[in-house]
């Protein structure tokens, strides 16, 4: 994948003598502003309607934090979850009609005790709502059956996005399992359709299809770990994790195969093969994709103000290369890549501020970064 990159960064002493990084990107110069610190590992964002933003910490904590940058203590009630490896708790999300329901939703690898000991795991969705600083009236609507849960603590996926019908969307990777993503008996490396109760749509793909997934919306992905609704056109795109190479951006449609591990543009860790494949008939290509892989983690569709010449451009997070990118879209199709910021750690999601400015959730050391225009 080609980009460009167009930045210079400079150190200016703020009023209260602390250092701020000036960034110029191609259309926009800003500031970036540490707004939150003192957490470990910031997996998921959402902001409540008064302003508060919502962080999950994969350790399994919940916080709120303030709009003057304080950080809660943990909110008690929030699901338990399987700390290891890339599992913990993940994604959260709000309600599309929060103001009258108050529902929250949390992503996690959900804990079960291994018939020869230890603990196996899976990717579960639960809501609950919160009062003061507690999370109540906590109920679990997606989770597979037990014979799925396995020992690999890996490839969890977890994103969690809402439409504008309410149809609730959520990822689960193909948990280190490559093959099990081709078959739609198996729930492991899909994209999966819910009423936001966790009831299964009638007009899912594969309803009614001889034993078939009846959550499954799309199947053939690793792992996605970004997830967006696009603000115009309410198309669901997803960044996932390739494996060397071939991170994919993907535009996912009712059905539809996304090739992987029959297809794809990346090799084993190792240097050998995957497959010889990059296209093959009734298998989806990705809208763009990265080799080297970046690592993409989360995705939001900038829809502020304040950056306004990057209306409903992506913003997608990168883990291994501490970057945000920014991509142009002409349609369906992605038309430009800038890194539009380049950090010092892992960036592991991005979301629109109610104020429009552009949120971070960074991992070392574990803080929320904000970008504001430095006009």
């Amino acid at each position: 994948m080609r980009y460009s990159i167009y930045l210079v960064c400079i150190l200016a002493i703020a009023g209260d003598g602390a250092a701020q990084q000036i960034v110029q990107s191609e259309e926009h110069t800003f500031r970036v502003e540490t707004f939150a610190t003192g957490l470990d590992v910031p997996w998921g964002l959402a902001f409540l309607p008064d302003g508060r933003l919502l962080v999950t910490e994969r350790e399994g904590r919940l916080r709120i934090v303030g709009t003057d940058g304080a950080v809660s203590p943990p909110i008690d009630g929030v699901p338990k979850v399987l700390v290891k490896g890339q599992g913990g708790l993940m994604d959260v999300t709000l309600h599309p009609q929060y103001a009258e329901t108050g529902w929250i939703y949390l992503s996690y690898s959900d804990p079960l005790p291994g018939p020869l000991g230890g603990m196996l795991s899976y990717t579960a969705i639960s809501r609950g709502r919160l009062q003061d600083e507690e999370l109540v009236d906590v109920e679990v609507i997606h989770r597979v059956p037990d014979q799925f849960y396995t020992r690999h603590s890996h490839h969890y996926g977890s994103r969690i996005v809402f439409d504008r019908e309410g149809y609730l969307y959520h990822a689960i990777g193909d948990r280190g399992q490559r093959p099990l993503a081709q078959n739609v008996k198996l729930p492991n490396g899909k994209i999966h359709r819910l009423h936001d109760n966790g009831g299964i749509p009638s007009d899912n793909p594969f309803v009614g299809g001889n034993g078939a997934i009846a959550s499954i919306w799309s199947y053939g992905h690793r792992n996605p770990q970004g997830m967006a609704m696009h603000p115009e056109t309410d198309q669901l795109w997803a960044a996932e994790h390739g494996p060397k190479g071939g991170d994919e951006l993907n535009l996912v449609q009712r059905g539809l195969n996304y090739g992987w591990p029959a297809i794809t543009y990346g090799i084993n860790y190792d240097g050998t093969p995957i497959t010889d494949q990059t296209h093959a008939d009734g298998m989806e290509q990705p809208q763009t994709y990265w080799v080297p892989s970046i690592a993409v983690c989360g995705i939001d569709f900038y829809t502020g103000e304040l950056f306004g010449n990057w209306q409903n451009d992506l913003l997608v997070t990168s883990l291994r290369f501490n970057r945000l990118h920014r991509l142009r879209l002409a349609g369906t199709e992605v038309i430009h890549d800038e890194i539009a910021y380049q950090g010092e750690s892992r960036m592991r999601d991005v979301q629109t501020g109610p104020d429009g400015a552009i949120y971070l959730a960074v991992e070392d050391p574990g803080r929320i970064l904000r970008l504001v225009p430095a006009e």
